[in-house]
């Protein structure tokens, strides 16, 4: 990753991430992703942890995939695990300790830290809702069902997370160095003008937490993401600003219009209607064997039709 105040994606990792190389859809890579993040924060809020902290998990969770293909992660962490694997350890064994790891070092970073066993028990809660969702039972009310207290499952899952952090400080290059948004954007509004908007105050603001769900923050200055936060806020509450050559508002932050409509394309993605096929789907892709699995059937299938 290349390396401004903070690292980003290079040109190379832009164009075909590991991911992507190895057949994975960028559209699927994108919803994998977004999924991933929506865990980290739902994690938070019952962790009732602080947003920085989470904020840091997010974008360190981003550029983990730049990285990292999600076809093979978790090659590594296989032979340092006890075998025979339970059944949860092996579901988890992808995204969800990717996002474990990412908040248990996120929370040291930002000097709030965390629980192993409270991490792992809200992810277990998390990620059975998410089964129950779903399944053939969702329309049956969701009945937790709690990992035994001594039981091997949680120790093995406590080794999963280690090694996850461990994983992430390995293939980030221990560069886990985070830049947030949220004292830029107040003084850009207080620049524009619009400081006491309190519509478009706390529209951006919303903004800048969805597009943590994106990898912008691992692909564009912060400048440029706050830039496009204001620019959504205001078109969508009719708030005229300077657009017209040579007085472009964004130009008074050095931003250029391409990377600014870049980043807004990314968060107005978000909020795509999905089918409920396309969202099981990306339920069902939360491991490399699911994922390798998806990719030999595709792969088969285009092979005949050839």
């Amino acid at each position: 990753m290349s390396n401004y105040l903070y690292p980003l994606a290079s040109l190379s990792q832009l164009e075909k991430s590991p991911s992507r190389e190895d057949g994975i859809p960028e559209s699927l890579e994108e919803d994998l992703r977004a999924y991933g993040c929506r865990l980290i924060h739902q994690a938070g809020i019952l962790l009732r942890q602080k947003q920085v902290a989470v904020a840091t998990a997010q974008i360190l969770f981003q550029r983990f995939w730049f990285v990292t293909s999600m076809k093979q992660f978790g090659v590594g962490v296989s032979n340092q695990l006890p075998s025979p694997w339970p059944p949860l350890l092996y579901r988890c064994l992808t995204s969800k300790d990717v996002g474990m790891g990412a908040l248990y070092l996120s929370s040291k970073l930002e000097e709030c830290p965390l629980r192993m066993r409270d991490i792992i028990n809200v992810y277990d809660v998390l990620l059975q809702r998410s089964s129950h969702s779903a399944g053939p039972k969702a329309n049956q009310e969701f009945r937790y069902y709690p990992m035994s207290y001594f039981g091997d499952t949680f120790y093995h899952l406590k080794e999963a997370l280690v090694v996850a952090e461990m994983q992430i400080l390995k293939r980030l290059g221990f560069n886990v160095h985070v830049v947030l948004p949220y004292n830029t954007l107040i003084n850009y509004l207080r620049l524009l003008g619009l400081g006491g908007n309190q519509e478009v105050c706390s529209k951006a603001w919303g903004y800048l937490n969805d597009a943590l769900q994106t990898p912008v923050y691992a692909m564009h200055q912060i400048p440029t993401i706050v830039c496009a936060a204001i620019l959504l806020s205001t078109r969508h509450l009719n708030v005229p600003l300077p657009s017209t050559p040579p007085n472009c508002w964004w130009e008074l932050f050095d931003t250029h219009w391409d990377d600014v409509w870049n980043v807004s394309g990314y968060i107005m993605r978000l909020y795509r209607k999905r089918s409920p096929e396309d969202n099981q789907l990306v339920v069902g892709l939360l491991t490399k064997k699911d994922v390798r699995r998806w990719l030999e059937e595709h792969t088969d299938s285009s092979t005949r039709q050839e």
